[in-house]
């Protein structure tokens, strides 16, 4: 039976409510938002990627050598890595119903995705900083 103080709550005040995690609302604006910044970011790394494809390592030295092109490449990975990870959190959590195996699984995703973009930064800069290189 519904309590008494649940059935005089009006539509606008059931409605403020995010639901039983209250946190969905933060991971749908995370998710289209960074869905947004990826569409020109992409665009972006399809020209570099055509650009650099006929010239190979040589090629990607000389595009990552322009502060912008490498700033862009960091950003492509930064935005890709959270898209990702925000993305998959969401499906562990509504597919996934065993607390523990949810937690460790959301342990993973976090990692995973912070280690790949770490990876993936300190590799562009290493390219786009010749001092980094260490030869």
């Amino acid at each position: 039976m519904v309590s008494t103080a649940k059935q005089h709550r009006t539509d606008m005040a059931r409605a403020r409510g995010l639901g039983a995690a209250h946190h969905g609302v933060n991971h749908f604006i995370i998710e289209r938002a960074t869905s947004v910044a990826l569409v020109p970011l992409c665009l972006w790394a399809v020209w570099a990627a055509l650009k650099i494809a006929p010239s190979g390592y040589d090629g990607a030295v000389q595009l990552l050598a322009s502060p912008i092109n490498a700033v862009l490449a960091i950003l492509l990975v930064l935005v890709s890595a959270r898209h990702m990870s925000v993305g998959m959190r969401v499906i562990i959590e509504d597919y996934i119903d065993a607390k523990t195996t949810r937690i460790a699984l959301l342990l993973l995703n976090t990692g995973v995705a912070g280690l790949a973009a770490a990876i993936a930064v300190f590799s562009i800069l290493k390219v786009a900083l010749p001092g980094l290189a260490g030869h």
